[in-house]
Formats: C-alpha cells, structure tokens, sequence
C-alpha cells in the first residue's frame, strides 16, 4: 500500500513535467547530402519545369547492384504516391465540375476514377532515375526519380480507355492542379 502511494505520488508529479514537452523540429535526414535527399519527394517546380519527384533510400545492403535496384524502385514508388494524389485531386475536381448531385452519373465516376487512377501506371513509364548519393557514414543509398509533368500529360494521349471528356478536363486542369499540389508540398 506504501508503494502504492508512492507511485502515485512521483506520477503525480512527473505528469505536470511531461505537459511541458516541446515540439521536437526535424533536423536533416542526412548531413552534406544533396539538398533533394532532405527536401523528399512531392511536386515541385525548378527552372520552369514542374515535376513530381519522389525520393527511394535502402540501408544494410551490402550488394551496391541491389542497393542500387532497391532504391530506384522506391524512389519510382514514392513518385507514383506523389502523382496518385495529384490524380486524386483531378478526379475530385472533375467529379463536383460533373456530377451537380446526379445518381446517374455515379457509376461513371467510378469508372473514370479506375481508369485515371492507370494513368499512375502509364506515366511512370516516363520516370527517370536522375540522380543518386551513398551517405559516407552509414552506406545508405538514395536515388531520386523523376516525372515531368509534361510527360504525364503525353501520357493522355496513350490512355484511349480515357473518355475524350476527360482527357480534355484534365489537360484544361492538369497545371492548376500541379499548383495547388507544389503549394501543399511546400505548406507541409
């Protein structure tokens, strides 16, 4: 019973401490990297060109051709998460610009969700592997990919499952989109 009081008497007093905390500020993910390693993936605008990047690192690979492989393909991953939002925005602004309340329209929606949401598939084909950095200190490797937005715009016209409705609404919107997605990128 004694311990009991004593326990609850130190928690007593260490909780009014834990509510002190503060908010712990991210330090760079690797020193003297390139600056694309600590800025990650999203979409970003450089020179006038807009494009989605996406960054992909492996640790405790000892076989550098694999190491190699493994962070390109995570890097090509974490461009495809990047574009999937970017393509979920567009079908959501479709969608309301569309729908006006309709039911009929629904099944249609769905149907141009699936097949934009290929459009991910179609354009990563376009994504190059444009750098990569080893960090000195614990042999991490980083690759960073990257898919120019007017590549993904090219890839519309490979999407024929595409109605010509929504092709056009997404070239009309494509740029605005980007936009709204570097802005949420750099707000983050």
């Amino acid at each position: 019973m004694k311990n009991l009081k004593l326990y609850f008497l130190l928690l007593a007093a260490v909780l009014p401490l834990a509510a002190c905390g503060h908010k712990v500020v991210a330090g760079p993910v690797a020193n003297n990297a390139p600056d694309w390693v600590n800025k990650g993936s999203g979409a970003f605008s450089d020179g006038g060109i807009s494009a989605f990047y996406g960054v992909g690192l492996v640790q405790n690979v000892r076989d550098k051709a694999l190491a190699l492989e493994a962070a390109d393909t995570r890097a090509r991953a974490a461009v495809a998460k990047t574009l999937d939002s970017y393509i979920s925005a567009l079908t959501k602004s479709y969608q309301a610009s569309t729908s006006a309340g309709d039911p009929a329209k629904v099944s249609e929606e769905q149907n141009i969700t699936s097949t934009m949401k290929s459009l991910t598939d179609i354009s990563l084909r376009g994504a190059i592997i444009v750098d990569r950095w080893q960090d000195p200190t614990d042999k991490t490797m980083y690759a960073l990919a990257r898919l120019d937005l007017e590549k993904f715009k090219a890839a519309l016209d490979q999407a024929n499952q595409l109605d010509s409705k929504v092709r056009d609404f997404v070239r009309a919107n494509s740029d605005k989109a980007f936009t709204e997605l570097d802005e949420a990128v750099k707000n983050k």
